[in-house]
């Protein structure tokens, strides 16, 4: 399989890169949905560490993906009987997942602040939180943090319906370039 993305599929850069996001975002929100029912003291503190550590995973991926989106460019968009309209629907919805990819990391962070806790860096530094503790604030944060999550889940499980769409309904290549080892 080649690195950089062609005329007719992706590299295994993007793919990559794409793929361990989609596994970082669902580790993320079911720690963060679920996180609570494990047992109090080290069991869901280790939760909540794993589950903030994804959180920047996830935005230390979309800067990557970022970057190299930059540099190596994706491939058209494969063409359906729908025309134009299916292009700007899709560049919509790539838009409003990569700004929920990057909010919802972002809010966690504010949470984490308002709770006046630190922010664990992957075990190699905290940072103290710049704000004393505010639990009303902490809760706001917290219901705006767990929609965002939640927005994020439904646009991907859309974004996943309409590749569906794609391969079964519209008959092209979308789906098939997303997978590794299909594209050509």
């Amino acid at each position: 399989m080649q690195l950089r993305n062609s005329e007719r599929g992706y590299g295994a850069v993007s793919l990559s890169l794409h793929w361990l996001t989609v596994g970082l975002v669902v580790l993320a929100w079911l720690l963060g949905t679920f996180g609570d029912e494990l047992p109090r003291g080290a069991a869901r503190s280790a939760g909540l560490f794993v589950h903030i550590s994804v959180g920047l995973a996830i935005l230390v991926l979309v800067a990557l993906r970022s970057a190299w989106r930059l540099f190596d460019p994706t491939p058209p968009f494969e063409p359906t009987r729908f025309g134009r309209w299916l292009d700007v629907a899709a560049r919509l919805t790539h838009f409003a997942l990569y700004g929920l990819l990057i909010a919802v990391p972002v809010v966690g962070v504010l949470l984490q602040f308002a709770r006046g806790d630190a922010l664990p860096l992957f075990s190699i530094v905290d940072i103290a939180s710049p704000w004393v503790r505010d639990r009303t604030f902490a809760r706001s944060l917290k219901e705006v943090h767990e929609t965002l999550a939640n927005l994020l889940i439904i646009g991907a499980g859309l974004h996943a319906t309409a590749a569906l769409a794609h391969h079964w309904l519209l008959g092209d290549r979308t789906l098939a370039r997303m997978l590794p080892g299909r594209a050509p």
